[in-house]
Order: structure tokens, then sequence, then C-alpha cells
């Protein structure tokens, strides 16, 4: 078979595969990155989408994830300017994303490792249907490791590939750069392509270093390795200069053998999740997209058994590095290195060697180094067979099986990122005994007015992981008595002193126990926490006399100057204390940034019927009257977004361990504010309720 059909075949397979995605909800990571992110919505500038890491927080921000990705922001945005939030044109854009990254690596196979033409569609067809890529494709923030790829796989043909024309370093390194702002670890781009062509290069490099004689090869050798140096330490400075200071924040719940105090356990640990790395690679029958928890347990003495899982892998390792070594004299085994370079490089970052993660095992960090794990096993097939008609036939045989599995495992696992209950019931049944999975159903039984089942799970998640604040303090939520509840928003204190949320349903309870100078304290305590936290501003409003309510009321309005919602509720306390003619101003901004803002349109009018200019409310009915009618075809809409809750549905899924969860909000400040406040304060806030409440955006504030 030709390339062509190869490449056409590929892309065919990928689009069979993937096809059972494309009608996927919103699920997972993509609502904070991209449901509730305002760079994706477009409220905000453009500029700030390069200011912002990927969830929407400022750089700048202390608790900021420090995840800087604006082009595949960017692409989001994108995707939403053309087609709005809807989630079918998101899974087009991966998928479409996925087909290009596997008809690259088949082009990489063939002209680049030299594979024979049906090896290399062998190996392509391997990577399209490999099953612990659905996270990257099926997941629709997983397009950060699937544009990466794409541009590294760019970077690495533009610079080997001959049949290109003259190697294009300088493009080389500036796709490498665009690589990295698609996700991190499209950087290491660089590293492999400088490795290769060391390997390529060595016979000309070795002669020059021994004779002390340079030859034309290996100058050119030393123009190009000087040239990606140079780009990489540019782009390495400026990557540091974003970190803005500080690095992001993670907590034990996150990752924890990187908080384990003793230094040989942290070392086991990180050793054996290399190994299991590889095992998903090579063995994808248990995926999960969460991996926190407790999922793979702390190897804390030398008795484990899994110590000898990771000496048999690195006893491999090195003999597959002394084999890679013995062949840069003589090149017979180009596809064994690449494959090594592939697997190992682009990996490097999430090892917690270099820094740490806030992650146990990511499926999605896999889309780049199995590149490398799908050549490895392909050369190996192609060896076998090469080698005698009975090892061609296994040869044959276990690339029909490897693809039938792959390709069955592939398409079920898709189904499990079609909405957040298959997705979270899919995580409960491969890891039952992780504590983030039943915190997640808990939530989705909250949402879906099914307590005692949400109360259940929660529980099961505090007696896997007993200090589990967001779970103490949801579990509040929805205790009935008094000293019950109080009792695990304090606990969720112990736990996480800075629990803004706990913090404010304390607040609540003593409030409902006429407490009210405890509650002013709590309340006051968030904003010291959190100083753009709306909540506790509205509430301590109704705790504290007239001038000093109004002062509140007036700071929010400073805070969210385009919130109608707000400004009317402000406009209604002036109107309440015969302040009229500031009441008109602020009724009059309302309706400015939201012109079918129902509650500021009627206050508007009352203002004026207040002093007598009855002609006003002839205009404000007739404008009733026509909202009215508009809006009664959005009456199920609006019923929906009155029963959800503030819009909690699907938050679980942030990183809950993480200080950034708990305090910063990408949000759709419409959504939210379209009813009262009081029903929902009354029933308390958990630690998702927040990403709901509209926040300051300003880059140089500190919460």
């Amino acid at each position: 078979m030709g390339r062509a059909p190869s490449y056409a075949a590929v892309g065919v397979a990928c689009l069979l595969l993937y096809s059972n995605s494309l009608h996927g909800d919103f699920v997972h990571d993509d609502i904070p990155a991209i449901v509730r992110n305002q760079d994706v919505l477009g409220s905000s500038p453009l500029l700030q989408l390069f200011l912002d890491d990927f969830w929407g927080t400022p750089m700048s921000d202390a608790f900021s994830h420090k995840s800087y990705r604006p082009l595949t922001t960017l692409s989001f945005r994108i995707n939403n300017w053309l087609h709005g939030l809807e989630p079918l044109w998101f899974h087009v854009v991966n998928v479409t994303l996925h087909i290009a990254c596997s008809i690259l690596f088949t082009r990489v196979a063939v002209r680049i490792a030299g594979l024979q033409t049906k090896f290399a569609l062998l190996a392509g067809l391997i990577f399209a249907a490999h099953p612990v890529h659905t996270e990257a494709v099926s997941g629709i923030v997983g397009r950060a490791d699937i544009l990466a790829c794409s541009i590294f796989l760019l970077s690495f043909l533009l610079y080997h590939d001959e049949e290109l024309g003259k190697r294009k370093v300088t493009l080389s390194c500036c796709l490498a750069g665009l690589a990295m702002l698609a996700k991190e670890t499209g950087l290491t781009v660089l590293l492999v392509n400088i490795a290769y062509d060391l390997y390529k290069s060595w016979p000309y490099v070795k002669r020059s270093i021994l004779d002390g004689k340079r030859s034309e090869e290996s100058v050119r050798f030393a123009r190009r390795a000087a040239k990606v140096l140079v780009a990489m330490s540019v782009l390495l400075v400026l990557r540091v200069a974003l970190l803005q200071g500080s690095l992001p924040k993670f907590s034990a719940q996150d990752n924890p053998s990187a908080f384990h105090p003793c230094p040989h356990v942290r070392l086991m640990t990180f050793c054996y999740l290399a190994v299991f790395n590889c095992w998903l690679l090579f063995c994808p029958t248990t995926l999960s997209h969460d991996w926190q928890m407790g999922s793979i347990p702390l190897v804390t003495s030398l008795a484990d058994c899994r110590n000898i899982a990771t000496c048999i892998f690195f006893g491999c390792c090195l003999l597959l590095a002394y084999r890679c070594f013995a062949d840069f004299e003589n090149h017979r085994h180009s596809p064994l290195v690449l494959g090594c370079l592939f697997l190992v490089i682009p990996f490097l970052p999430a090892t917690n060697l270099l820094v740490t993660v806030g992650f146990v095992l990511a499926e999605r960090v896999l889309y780049i180094p199995s590149l490398g794990g799908v050549l490895l096993v392909v050369y190996g097939a192609q060896l076998l067979y090469d080698s005698g008609i009975l090892r061609q036939r296994a040869a044959l045989i276990c690339s029909i099986i490897i693809l039938l599995f792959f390709s069955l495992r592939t398409i079920e696992r898709n189904k499990d990122w079609s909405s957040r209950e298959a997705l979270i019931r899919a995580g409960i049944k491969a890891l039952p005994q992780n504590a983030k999975m039943h915190y997640n159903l808990a939530n989705f039984h909250r949402d879906s007015f099914q307590t005692q089942l949400a109360v259940l799970h929660y529980r099961e998640a505090l007696r896997l992981w007993p200090r589990y604040a967001s779970a103490h303090n949801n579990l509040g939520t929805l205790m009935s008595d008094g000293e019950e509840a109080e009792n695990h928003f304090q606990s969720a204190i112990s736990i996480q002193p800075g629990h803004v949320n706990a913090h404010y349903n304390l607040g609540q309870v003593y409030r409902k126990a006429n407490r009210s100078q405890e509650a002013v304290t709590m309340l006051e305590r968030c904003i010291r926490l959190d100083s753009a936290y709306t909540p506790a501003y509205l509430l301590l409003a109704k705790l504290q006399p007239g001038p000093i309510a109004g002062r509140l009321l007036k700071h929010v309005t400073r805070l969210h100057p385009t919130n109608s919602d707000l400004l009317a509720h402000y406009a209604d306390w002036l109107l309440q204390n015969y302040r009229v003619e500031e009441a008109i101003l602020y009724y009059q901004r309302a309706l400015k940034h939201q012109r079918d803002h129902q509650g500021a349109l009627l206050g508007w009018a009352k203002s004026h019927l207040s002093r007598g200019k009855t002609y006003y409310l002839h205009f404000a009915l007739s404008r009733w009257r026509a909202m009215k009618q508009q809006n009664e075809n959005k009456s199920r809409i609006y019923s929906i977004v009155n029963t959800a809750d503030l819009f909690i549905r699907s938050w679980d899924l942030y990183k809950q361990g993480q200080v950034t969860s708990q305090f910063h909000h990408s949000t759709t400040p419409s959504v939210l504010y379209q009813y009262d406040f009081a029903p929902v304060m009354e029933k308390g806030l958990d630690s998702e309720s927040l990403r709901g409440i509209p926040q300051q955006r300003n880059p140089g504030s500190k919460r």
C-alpha cells in the first residue's frame, strides 16, 4: 500500500473510532476550562486571554494554576464564536486534530523512523485506536495535548524530513514555541530534535572529536544544535517569567507521594508511577479520569511486591538504553532510538523530577509519549515478521488482536465520556476506593435532588479520605440539624483553614441560630480570605445596620460594575432608603448592561412613580409586555436555571484539592442573579457553588 492510501486509511479509522464521541456533553474539566471561562465565552478582552492561565485566572494571581496555554484557549474561544457552547463542534475539532496527529505520526514512522510502509500504517492505526487517548480526544480540554502533539510532530518533521526540503531549523523552533503555548510539554520537541540529530550525525561528530578535524557535516550539526539550544533557552526563560514569582499550589490529595516526608517513600512511589504509566500504554485495561486520593497507594516499604515490577522495568530500560547507545555507531535500529526518545523525553515533566505536578496520574499526559510506545511495539512486530514465515503469522495475529482490542476498548470508553453521570459511574467502577469518585457521585446526586444518596456517598468519601474538607463542607449543606451542619463546617475549616465556602456556610448556621455577632465574624473572615467573595458581602449587608449595608452593597457594585443584578440590588436598597435620584442612576446602569432586566425596569418605573412622574409608568409597562412575550419562549430555560442551585452541576470535577479550586472562579453572571439570592443562600453554598458568583478580574488582586 502506498503512502497516500495509508494516510487515508488512518484518517478513516480515527473517524470511525471516535464517531460515537461527537455527541458527548461538556464533562469533567470542560466545565471550568470552557463553560465557565470568561476567556472562552468572549466576555473578557482578547488580550486578557494571554494574561490568564488555562482556567481563566490571571497568571499574576498567587493562586493561579500557572498552566499557560493561550493557543488552546484561543481555539476554544473561536469554537464558541463560531458555534456557541455547542459540544458537538468542540468534539469535531478534537477528532480532527487526532486524525491529523495520527497521519503525521504515520509519516514520521515511514519517513524518519524508516519502518516499512505496511508497518508504518500499523503504527498509525494503533496510535489512532489506543484507548489511553480517549481522555485527550473525548474530553474536550484534552485538546491541549492533541494540539501540542500535532505541532510537536510538525516541528519534528520540518527538522528531519528531507522530502520537505532543506532542514528548516528556525521554523521548527518557532513551531516548538507554538506547541509550548498549546501545552507546556510541547517544548520537549526541541530536546527530541537535537537528540535524534545527534544520533544521526554521531559518526561525523565522533570523528571530529577524536581526530580534531571538523567535517562539513559536524559543523552543520553544531550550527543546528546552537540554534535549538538558543531557542530552548529563550522559551524556558519566557516560561519561567510567566510564573511571575510563584509556583502553583497543590495539596496532598492532588499528589500524595510528592508531600510525603520520607525521601525513600517519594522515590519508590515515583519510580512505581513510571512503571504504572508504562503499563497503561501497553495494557490499557483499567482507565479512569481521576487517579487522586489513594487510587495508587504509596510504596512505603522495600518489601512491597510492586518494587519487583519497578526493578524489572528499569532493568529493561537500561537494556534499551544500552542498545540505543550501541546503535549510535551503525544506525541499524533507528525506530528503536526514536521510539525511546519519544517515550522518555515528553514524559519527563510528569515524573515529578523537574517540578511537582498536581496529579498522581493523568492519561491525557500520555498522548505524546505514546508515540514512542507504539513505535517500539510496531518495530518489534517488524523484526518478528522479517525473521521467518512462522513468525510472520505470529506478528500478523498479534497485530490483529491488538488492533481489535484497542478499537473495542476505545469505542466503549468513549461512551463513558458522553455525560457527567456516565463518567462518574465509570470512575467508581474502575476505582471503587477513590474518595474523589464517591465525592463526585454525591455531588451528582445532590444536584439531582437525591439527598439520601448524596449523604451516603459523601460519608463514604470521608471514610476513605477522612481529611476531605470539601466533602465535609458539602455534607454540611445537606444536614437539617444545625449542630451537625456546624460540626461538618468546622471540620472543613480545621482541615483547610482557607476553605472560604465553609466559613461562609458556618456564618449561615450562626445567622439562623440568631448568633449574629459570630455570623458577622465568620463572614468577615470570608472577605479576608477572598476579597471578592460576593455572597459574604450580600449576607453582611443583611446583618448590618442601614448605612453599613449600603456601603457593602456599593462596594459589590464596584467589584462587578457590569453586573445588572447587583446594580439593581443596590438600587433597590437606595430606593428603600428614599435616595431616589441615586436609585434611578443605578437602575439605568443595570439596564444599560442588560436591557431586558425586569427587576431594574420595574424599580426604575417605581422610582419615577414615587416622584409623581406617571408617564414613565406607561413606557415601563409597554416594555414589560414586550419582554414578557419574548421570555415566554424561554420559560423552560428559566425553569432549569431556577432549579440549578447556582449552576453547581458538573463543577465537582475541577481538581478540588488545589487551593486554586477553592478561590478562583470563571463565571457567567447572567445565569446567577435571575432570581432572588435569599432562597439560595438559605440553602448554603457547597464547595462548587462559588464558581457561579461573579469574581473580580483584576490581575493584580490577591484573594
